[in-house]
């Protein structure tokens, strides 16, 4: 079993599913309309009263995820947070809490990586594996677009424009009228006027309409048999006239719109009217999955050593030249050191391999710097797969490859970083050493201090070691790590 868990802009919520043949069963789902993204003041920041009632929500989770955490059934949990999240001035400075509420770490992923989320969920669910489909995620905080064929993905955007701030800034009061709405279209149209183009009609068969959102406004339109009970320009305008005739948020009154979503519907309709305008979208089908599904089923290929993480690492290896056969042996030697200096946890394990493969990527910018110019297009990169914390990590692992440790002095805070940062450095150290070792050949050792054992054979035989030893120390004391050296026979 997998768990799954959206702190999206608009609802909290968490799904519990079991691999069953080819599907992902549903087994339990809970949400919560927190309106996150409404909580956010006018300097961007998360409110006091936003962040308790989201905690209170993440503490029911916990109980919830509890109760099945003994479970041997359950194999994993990931909480993925998306836009109001991202864009939140004070949410790395809220998400520690947030993690203690739920009792997991929380992933603040890309919208990017959001979208790619969001395509495995509805392609999990849809049966041609060749066909070329357009699947559009309409959030609290922002909008996905994704264009792919089968279950790969061709293109993603994501598109910072959601049915909370549209709501807020077109219908303020509740107010609902002709040229609000209007006036919310055209302001939707304009984020996507430029985008539009790869995503018309000609590149694709069907159009899915995958998030919440999209799924009320067809069950509107079909329950109260608008137009032509699509979601169609025609079923979509007709809409627009109804909740215009209303002219108040609070007066609508419709089968299969629920009071509490009414507020938020009206800017996802405007959005949704704009993308049919803009990409020309004839009809769309709703579907009943998207980012928690998607969640779920990365989970699971996981667990089966398909992880899509792996993946980017060696396409963006390939696109920018590394020599793979030196990546390699610093990889190979860096893990096996870090095991040998026991970490507490297994967080930093893939993360200090995958920075090894691709320490030298800068080396197609600058041979000069070139670990400050791969920290930076690492943290920076669409990486399918990482989320963001993933990325900054891997930064920060290949920024201190090399030169002092005073650039990332307060990671060096956290005990496993520390270790995968001084098993990356002297992995590297004896590469370029061309010192052909094996980790058993040496021993590291990491506590209050550092301990090298090294052979005296390599000290002769390769004049740099005892130099860049010494800078080793020198690098090391100035973070106030003491660094202790021995060579034996």
């Amino acid at each position: 079993m997998y768990a799954a868990v959206d702190l999206g802009s608009n609802s909290f919520r968490l799904h519990i599913g079991k691999h069953d043949g080819d599907a992902i069963r549903v087994l339990k789902s809970v949400r919560e309309p927190i309106r996150l993204a409404a909580g956010l003041d006018a300097k961007g920041n998360l409110t006091e009263a936003a962040m308790q009632s989201a905690l209170a929500c993440l503490r029911n989770f916990q109980a919830v995820l509890a109760a099945h955490k003994f479970d041997p059934r359950l194999d994993a949990v990931r909480v993925v947070a998306t836009s109001t999240l991202r864009v939140a001035r004070n949410g790395a400075a809220f998400l520690p809490a947030a993690e203690q509420a739920i009792g997991y770490p929380i992933e603040i992923i890309s919208g990017e990586e959001e979208g790619r989320l969001i395509y495995m969920g509805v392609a999990s669910t849809l049966t041609d594996p060749s066909e070329r489909r357009l699947v559009i995620d309409i959030g609290g905080g922002s909008t996905e677009i994704i264009l792919g064929q089968g279950p790969e993905i061709e293109r993603v955007e994501s598109f910072s424009i959601g049915t909370v701030k549209q709501s807020l800034s077109f219908f303020v009061g509740g107010r609902i009228d002709a040229v609000s709405f209007e006036a919310a279209i055209l302001s939707a149209r304009s984020h996507f006027e430029d985008a539009a183009p790869p995503y018309h009609p000609q590149f694709w068969k069907q159009a899915y309409g995958s998030s919440g959102t999209i799924r009320a406004i067809a069950d509107i339109i079909a329950k109260n048999n608008l137009g032509d009970g699509k979601l169609s320009a025609a079923g979509l305008d007709a809409l627009k006239l109804r909740f215009i005739a209303f002219g108040q948020v609070a007066r609508i009154d419709m089968p299969g719109l629920r009071p509490d979503r009414a507020s938020t519907i009206i800017g996802g309709l405007a959005i949704l009217i704009a993308l049919v305008r803009e990409l020309d979208i004839e009809v769309m089908q709703p579907v009943e999955a998207g980012l928690r599904m998607g969640v779920m089923w990365d989970l699971y290929l996981r667990s089966m050593q398909r992880d899509r993480r792996e993946e980017s690492v060696v396409a963006l290896a390939r696109k920018f030249h590394v020599d793979d056969e030196r990546a390699g042996r610093v990889a190979a030697l860096a893990g096996a050191m870090y095991a040998q200096l026991k970490p507490a946890g297994d967080g930093c394990a893939k993360l200090l391999r995958w920075s090894a493969l691709l320490h030298e990527m800068g080396m197609v910018v600058s041979q000069t710097g070139y670990h400050k110019h791969a920290a930076y297009m690492i943290e920076n990169a669409d990486l399918p797969g990482f989320t963001t914390r993933e990325q900054r990590i891997m930064g920060k692992m290949i920024l201190a490859q090399k030169g002092n440790l005073r650039k990332v002095a307060d990671s060096l805070a956290d005990p496993d970083f520390a270790k995968a940062v001084l098993a990356l450095r002297v992995a590297i150290l004896l590469m370029h050493a061309r010192i052909d070792a094996d980790a058993d050949e040496l021993k590291l050792r990491m506590k209050n201090r550092i301990d090298l054992e090294i052979r005296r054979e390599w000290v002769g035989s390769h004049p740099t070691v005892s130099y860049w030893i010494e800078k080793e120390q020198e690098w090391w004391d100035e973070v106030g790590i003491d660094f202790s050296v021995r060579s034996v026979a």
